[in-house]
């Protein structure tokens, strides 16, 4: 049986983080995973190109039962402090929209760089086999890994949560993390494709077109593309606006959020003779103009509607309600809201309340980003805090 200062479990982000921060402090440190290889998840991200972080990180992009519980990981380990790790490693990298961050390269850079700071830490790595038992008596936890067993002082759940379950993703965060008495925050599937039926099935047909719009869940909205696809709604704002939305509720899009007020009276006089689908077509794709059209039933030229049909056509374009049925589930959510409960957490260290020297950091935990670059930041963050103490 060999001891360590500190076992991580789970080497992703916010594990390798982790145990870099840890190893370069003089920790000897044991990072375990039960995928073949480390960072399958960052590999996958963003296109496969990593977007690692965003410019605009702050505490109100992250969802959680205790909203405050972020600022003190995030405030002191910055997307600046990333950025300069990666240029120390020499990685190229650009701005692609709203502050989101990606390799010029591959993601396959991140995880070299993760693993080189490992390395470099002296962090012993393995991958590849189950740990089937965890236990903690006398001040040592004990983690069995494959046929071995390791012990530590102090242990780290990095596992994420389980979206994406084809990378290896599981609840196995939640089970250790009830088995040490902790609580858990339902978790549910997070930036994530919604999934439309009953009167909103006709919108299915458009499957592949896209348009800007608002995306509203509750007094939460999102301004991006949604797209339509064969199953429902995705896209950047759609995805977004599902860490906010709850079953039975509706989701409400703008489909013209640039138009002015009065738009379409506007359009009557200046083109008396033009249709609705052609005042649509102006602003949004022709078979979405179409169907829009037809679903608000104003056949005929504008000049032939009244002012009044015409303004509720415009609040109805405006505030367009769909009744999502579900979400496309775990197996196509980036993220998962919920997770270990922050109450049982410090922010400052992540270290157990009730359990001296267990922590919890990453997706495991129930903080949840945005989408572009978000959930990164806090993996980085809360690893980073961690490490600092283990």
């Amino acid at each position: 049986m060999t001891t360590y200062d500190a076992i991580v479990l789970g080497a992703g982000a916010a594990g390798l983080m982790c145990a870099a921060i840890a190893g370069q402090r003089g920790r000897r440190v044991l990072l375990l995973d039960h995928a073949d290889q480390v960072g399958k998840k960052i590999l996958i991200s963003g296109g496969g190109r990593c977007n690692f972080t965003n410019i605009h990180t702050a505490p109100d992009r992250f969802l959680s039962a205790n909203p405050h519980f972020a600022k003190s990981a995030l405030a002191r380990y910055t997307p600046a402090d990333f950025i300069a790790l990666v240029e120390r490693h020499g990685i190229a990298y650009h701005e692609k929209t709203l502050g989101q961050l990606f390799c010029d390269g591959s993601a396959k850079q991140i995880v070299a760089m993760l693993i080189e700071e490992c390395a470099k830490a002296g962090v012993d790595v393995r991958t590849g086999q189950p740990v089937s038992d965890v236990t903690h008596a006398d001040g040592k936890f004990a983690v069995r890994f494959g046929d071995q067993y390791f012990t530590a002082a102090s242990l780290v759940i990095a596992t994420g949560g389980p979206s994406i379950p084809k990378m290896g993703a599981t609840g196995f965060a939640y089970d250790l993390a009830r088995h040490f008495g902790l609580k858990v925050v339902e978790p549910r599937p997070a930036l994530v494709p919604l999934t439309l039926g009953g009167d909103d099935v006709l919108f299915r047909e458009l499957s592949g077109i896209a348009a800007p719009v608002e995306a509203r869940a509750g007094k939460t909205a999102f301004r991006e593309a949604a797209l339509f696809t064969h199953k429902g709604l995705s896209g950047p704002a759609i995805l977004q606006i599902s860490s906010y939305w709850r079953h039975g509720e509706s989701v409400t899009i703008d489909f013209l959020p640039d138009a002015p007020s009065g738009w379409l009276l506007d359009a009557k006089r200046a083109r008396p003779r033009s249709t609705l689908r052609t005042a649509l077509g102006a602003a949004l794709p022709d078979r979405l103009a179409e169907t829009l059209a037809e679903r608000l039933a104003l056949p005929g030229e504008l000049a032939a509607q009244t002012d009044r049909k015409l303004v509720e056509a415009e609040a109805h374009l405006k505030r367009w309600t769909f009744h999502p049925n579900g979400t496309e589930g775990f197996a196509k959510a980036e993220v998962t809201v919920g997770g270990i409960s922050t109450a049982n957490l410090s922010s400052q260290t992540m270290m157990a309340k009730s359990v001296p020297n267990l922590y919890a950091v990453g997706e495991a935990v129930d903080v949840t980003g945005w989408l572009g670059g978000y959930n990164f930041q806090w993996a980085w963050a809360s690893g980073h805090a961690a490490g600092q103490v283990i």
